[in-house]
């Protein structure tokens, strides 16, 4: 593919879209945007979509959106050396002073470094100069664990967009020159600068400190950023569409953001504290203005009933005539009127996560709703007319036996109990779609301590697991395997020597396998080793606001199969909530 087909390809995707942002570039900071995945899929990130919409909100920034070519046209692309551009103008990334990257998914790693190469920079930020655009890497993945993207960004941005955006202009605008900018930006909340570190390691391997390079100013851990109040900000929301994207041309809004459950496997439960509420007048007046271009709303949030006036939000947007489409239902918070409200919106399929089979299990880690609670819930939802159940489940959970596998079937097949008793009535019957991913213990929870169980216990409970659930009538179950979940961990809980495993990947066409080898990496080390002695873990250079000694207790909790209530069924809990200063 000539560059010339590359602008008429940017050009034809614009055609299809309404809500993008033209601006001319002088004497603006300019943002080259990346989503390291194709235009399909990263168009139908909210995440992606709100820093566009932050970037241009502020006069003095232009920000165009470059994505990773279609794999038809990578590879002609990339042979021919033809420049990365951006959507709106066809520019080449290079010419911009920012190259930003929101990234939420550990698979696009490789992807970064392709997008870097492809726009003539060189990966490693060591190997780059003052000439070339400033790359910052921010996104989900840099709250969690910043490290293996550490050696390839000049900034890390760690935190909510919200916060961050103004604090980069303010840097750019006072900054004298690249070292001076970066010094700045080591000043402000939630901008981490790589290079500032020495990395000190001990001699089995394991991190002893992060020691701030002398004369720069770093501090000694980086506070993430995150905005305090959501009163006077706009919900994050769609503000391009395109029939062109995975989830079509849906109109996706933030309505809460934080989950006060405290489920200790779960890092977005964590990161995104404290809970907030985003205004119901701006989430409803953003859906007036976005009814002509959409049909279908999709309601984002980690806990959607934690809005106060959830169900006012779902009454005025089934009276515009949406379609609604939520994200998965905390079991505890399902209830007639909204379940009423999302079948008349023409919903016919229910998420919800269970996460285990038994009340032991979830006592273990902290899903606060009983069985009993989660067929009375169930029975609610095919009583209203809902037909399709989705479920989450998780394996190689701490204390896990062959009955709590069970207890999935078990559970399973209760659920089924009920739908068929509410489908007799109808004339209809509906199915349930189970979903069981290997436990890949995440940085920043109660289980960041934990290794990741072995590959054969692995193997071996999902071979049991598609027998205990195979040939069941209307019931479909979707095991990952463990082999995809064992590289995940190694990119979730690795430090910054893993980036040399991805840059081999990138180059290699994502054989794992043999990039881990020929980088000299001990992947065990990292996935397989229990970390609750080590003195300083990879993330531990980002402070997301939680304390190791609740991490610690949280855990002790999980061995004793206790529960932490949320404040939400138990106001004496509200003190475990981190306040952001």
């Amino acid at each position: 593919m000539k560059q010339w087909q590359q602008r008429e390809r940017a050009r034809d995707l614009l055609a299809k879209e309404v809500g993008y942002v033209r601006k001319p570039h002088g004497g603006r900071l300019r943002v080259a945007l990346a989503f390291p995945n194709t235009y399909f899929v990263g168009m139908s990130n909210l995440g992606f979509q709100t820093m566009y919409r932050l970037l241009n909100a502020e006069e003095g920034i232009v920000c165009e959106r470059v994505f990773l070519p279609p794999k038809s046209e990578l590879a002609e692309l990339r042979g021919a050396g033809a420049s990365l551009v951006t959507i709106e103008s066809q520019t080449p990334v290079a010419d911009f002073d920012v190259f930003a990257f929101s990234v939420s998914f550990e698979w696009d790693y490789t992807n970064v470094v392709t997008l870097l190469r492809m726009a003539g920079l060189a990966p490693r930020a060591e190997a780059r100069t003052h000439r070339d655009p400033l790359v910052v890497i921010g996104g989900a993945v840099t709250f969690v664990n910043p490290e293996p993207l550490a050696p390839f960004a000049d900034v890390i941005a760690a935190g909510e967009g919200e916060a961050l955006v103004p604090s980069l202009l303010r840097a750019f605008e006072a900054a004298e020159d690249r070292e001076d900018l970066l010094r700045r930006l080591a000043a402000e909340r939630g901008f981490y600068i790589p290079s500032f570190y020495d990395v000190r390691y001990m001699d089995d391997g394991r991190i002893e400190a992060f020691v701030p390079r002398e004369g720069t100013g770093a501090p000694p851990v980086v506070k993430k950023a995150a905005l305090k109040s959501t009163e006077a900000v706009d919900p994050p929301a769609t503000v391009i569409f395109t029939p062109e994207t995975e989830f079509g041309s849906r109109f996706l809004v933030e309505v809460v953001r934080g989950c006060a459950n405290l489920c200790r496997f779960c890092w977005a439960g964590y990161n995104y504290l404290p809970v907030r509420a985003f205004p119901k007048e701006r989430i409803l007046e953003l859906a007036r203005q976005a009814r002509p271009h959409s049909a279908r709303a999709g309601l984002v949030s980690i806990a959607l009933c934690d809005h106060p006036q959830i169900e006012e939000i779902l009454t005025e947007l089934v009276d515009m005539g949406y379609a609604i489409s939520p994200a998965s239902l905390r079991l505890d918070d399902i209830t007639p009127t909204i379940l009423d409200l999302l079948r008349k919106s023409g919903e016919k399929t229910i998420t919800i996560a269970p996460e285990a089979g038994s009340d032991r299990m979830r006592k273990v880690i902290n899903k606060t709703v009983t069985t009993e609670e989660i067929l009375a819930a169930a029975d609610l939802i095919f009583a209203s007319g809902m037909e399709n159940l989705k479920l989450y489940f998780m394996i190689g959970l701490p204390t896990e036996t062959d009955e709590d596998l069970v207890a999935i079937r078990d559970l399973t097949l209760e659920l089924k109990a009920i739908m068929l008793r509410h489908a007799r009535g109808r004339g209809t019957i509906g199915q349930i779609v189970g979903s069981v991913n290997p436990l890949v213990p995440k940085p920043g929870t109660a289980y960041q301590w934990l290794p990741m169980e072995d590959e054969r216990s692995i193997d071996r409970k999902i071979k049991r697991m598609r027998s205990l659930t195979s040939g069941i009538d209307n019931v479909y179950f979707n095991i990952k395997s463990e082999r995809h979940s064992f590289y995940q961990a190694l990119l979730s809980l690795g430090d910054r020597r893993v980036a040399a495993a991805i840059e081999i990947a990138e180059r290699n066409g994502a054989n794992w396998r043999a990039a881990v080898t020929e980088a000299g990496l001990d992947a065990a080390f990292y996935v397989f080793r229990d970390r609750s002695s080590d003195p300083v873990l990879p993330w531990d250079i980002i402070d997301g606001g939680m304390k190791e000694s609740f991490f610690r207790s949280e855990f002790d909790k999980s061995l004793r199969e206790e529960w932490t209530l949320p404040p939400k069924r138990h106001k004496e809990n509200a003190r475990l909530l981190p306040v952001l200063n």
